[in-house]
């Protein structure tokens, strides 16, 4: 009984020890054992369905090589992803270019930063009425997303197509900043998801390429005229302004910049889409 005792004392004074060491293992320890919670941490990044998505399904599966889990998550509208990012409802987000995040920093006090560029989705006027922009007759309704940065991108379209002229020196014009409009064109602000529907109620629109896509629309070959490849609106992946530095989120950005996504958008989007890398 006395040598049962003594070895349970001795047993209990090693196990006390070891949690001891455990307790206080060396930082080395430490950080690994957090590496490790990181590199099983799944990732969720906000898409709008389409190309947003397909391209980011591809990143998730050249980053499942390297071991970090991605979940995608769609929205179907273009505020609820950068506000749920803001809120840390999400990881990651990627599906708008920088003038649109900037505005909705601003307007909105949400805490976003970009940390990379995906492509340029050059913006697009399609009609289902004219079959050239020189066909468009006066009064003629068209139609050009409701937010403020798609909105200015499809008018400055316009203006780069001879059709109108806008205001000097104003980032984001609407409507009101049109200055020279000889065509007397009606402008229609509509939901950028909703205007590949109304493409036979009006007599032009500027459609955004995700949406366009969506709706079958071939922008290469349907659009009447286009944003080319040096368009400033690139898009981007956000990510909440705490984790700016994170590195599993740089990471993926260079999964996202790597040749085999480089190869896929090209192959299979064939001009629609222009790598921003």
């Amino acid at each position: 009984m006395f040598i049962s005792l003594k070895k349970a004392l001795v047993f209990a004074a090693a196990a006390s020890i070891c949690l001891f060491a455990a307790g206080c293992g060396n930082s080395s320890d430490s950080a690994s054992s957090s590496s490790s919670k990181d590199a099983n941490k799944e990732i969720t990044v906000g898409v709008t369905p389409g190309f947003h998505a397909d391209v980011m399904e591809q990143v998730k599966k050249e980053a499942a090589k390297q071991g970090i889990l991605i979940k995608v998550i769609e929205f179907s509208d273009y505020v609820t992803p950068d506000v749920a990012l803001s809120n840390k409802e999400i990881d990651m987000n990627s599906y708008q270019h920088k003038p649109y995040m900037d505005n909705m920093v601003k307007d909105k006090g949400l805490k976003l930063v970009s940390i990379g560029q995906t492509v340029v989705a050059p913006i697009g006027l399609y009609s289902h009425k004219i079959k050239s922009l020189d066909e468009l007759k006066d009064g003629a309704v068209v139609a050009i997303p409701n937010d403020p940065t798609n909105g200015a991108r499809g008018l400055l379209l316009l203006q780069k197509a001879g059709l109108i002229k806008v205001k000097d020196g104003v980032k984001y014009p609407t409507p009101a900043d049109v200055a020279e409009n000889p065509k007397h064109l009606q402008f229609r602000e509509l939901e950028a998801a909703q205007i590949p529907r109304s493409l036979d109620d009006v007599d032009l629109a500027a459609v955004n390429t995700n949406y366009a896509l969506e709706a079958g629309i071939d922008p290469v070959k349907d659009a009447l005229f286009r944003e080319d490849k040096d368009s400033p609106y690139a898009n981007i992946i956000a990510v909440h302004e705490d984790d700016k530095d994170n590195p599993t989120y740089k990471k993926i950005v260079e999964i996202y910049n790597s040749e085999p996504i480089r190869k896929y958008i090209e192959e299979h989007y064939k001009g629609s889409l222009i790598p921003a890398f």
